[in-house]
């Protein structure tokens, strides 16, 4: 198994100078032999140290400051039409780990609704903005805009309260499922500035400043929420939901909420995804 040696970081450098992708860089270590994870993980600090050393506020760990986040504080959050339980905090990064989000029955609800309008899910091209097919990202998926109707429209003011985050500032509610063997390989959600397509995703409501993911099913092994860089692994569990933040008040962005969907190992995993944006989200 290769390491991130001398050469390799040399040769990191070099490609981030020359404007390549980090999914370009991240796929070239993993054919040479690198774990996906830790290639992701060498990539993603290549391209915050290049961006702290240009002097810009936005990206690198040496630079992010925590400010506090918006979520309530206590052990118990009123969220519009529910009482949700706070299982965890985490500081650094900024993670809540919340209990009963969601009832069973709408989680249910939400599954059965997604069921026949499931498609391969895409990520975002670095250069280009567009939406693109990868195998890093083996899931499938749907999409529930705000206010779809009275049932859509209850869980969008419930989670903007529970994010306390403006209801008109959150993209639709994305569906998420993963069969045995399905992942996400780390990445950010966030759009990273230094890359030019994300200037397309921008003029929709500005930065994401933070996710939050629902699990709408038990997953009987595997499908853990990873925050590799920072040695967090979340268990879901039916009606939970992992909250992170990534942009503060200066708009500076958190590499260390770097974050993967671990591979399925047994049963299937069903989840629901919030991102909240800068501004009113169209």
């Amino acid at each position: 198994m290769p390491t991130v040696d001398a050469n390799w970081e040399e040769w990191l450098a070099t490609n981030v100078t020359r404007g390549c992708s980090a999914d370009s860089m991240t796929d070239a270590m993993v054919r040479a032999g690198f774990e996906p994870a830790v290639a992701d993980s060498a990539v993603r600090r290549a391209v915050g140290g290049a961006v702290a050393d240009g002097g810009a506020a936005t990206t690198g760990s040496a630079q992010y400051r925590y400010d506090p986040a918006p979520v309530s504080a206590g052990n118990l959050v009123h969220a519009f039409d529910r009482d949700v339980s706070v299982l965890m905090r985490c500081e650094r990064p900024q993670i809540v780990i919340f209990g009963d989000v969601l009832s069973a029955a709408e989680c249910d609800e939400l599954v059965e609704r997604s069921r026949h309008r499931l498609k391969r899910n895409t990520t975002i091209n670095p250069e280009t903005g567009a939406e693109d097919v990868i195998r890093n990202r083996t899931s499938e998926g749907t999409w529930f805009p705000r206010g779809e109707d009275a049932f859509i429209e209850r869980l969008d003011r419930r989670i903007a309260c529970l994010m306390n985050w403006p209801v008109e500032n959150g993209e639709g509610l994305q569906i998420l499922h993963y069969g045995p063997g399905a992942e996400y390989r780390p990445h950010f959600d966030y759009f990273p500035p230094e890359q030019s397509g994300s200037a397309v995703q921008l003029a929709h409501g500005g930065q994401r400043v933070a996710t939050l993911v629902i699990y709408l099913n038990d997953v009987p092994e595997g499908g853990e929420t990873v925050f590799p860089d920072a040695g967090i692994s979340v268990t879901g569990r039916k009606g939970t939901a992992v909250y992170f933040r990534y942009m503060n008040g200066m708009r500076q962005l958190d590499p260390l909420s770097l974050h993967a969907g671990a591979p399925v190992r047994r049963g299937e995993k069903w989840i629901a995804t919030r991102w909240m944006r800068e501004h009113a989200y169209r």
